[in-house]
């Protein structure tokens, strides 16, 4: 797999935004299939930063109804990255 293909997208959420600040941690959406080791190569090469730590976590989708229809949200997995003390990650700057 190649990089960008493993990092869908960044997660830009309150409790991530928190993490970023306390502990130097990053959230991904990442592809379901991507183990923790590529998950740090992808991040190490498309940021050029050093990668303590990698935590995943798969997301359960969840139930959705629309009147007698019941639908499923697809699930999806999740990496908090922690990144070695000086480096980081900017998604907005300025903001």
């Amino acid at each position: 797999m190649n990089p960008s293909a493993i990092l869908k997208k960044p997660l830009i959420t309150e409790k991530a935004t928190l993490l970023k600040g306390t502990s130097n941690a990053v959230s991904f959406q990442v592809d379901r299939r991507a183990k923790k080791k590529q998950i740090q190569e992808a991040v190490e090469k498309l940021f050029k930063v050093k990668v303590v730590g990698v935590r995943t976590m798969i997301i359960a989708g969840k139930v959705k109804r629309r009147g007698r229809t019941v639908g499923l949200r697809p699930g999806w997995k999740k990496a908090i990255v922690t990144l070695k003390e000086g480096d980081k990650i900017e998604f907005f700057e300025g903001v």
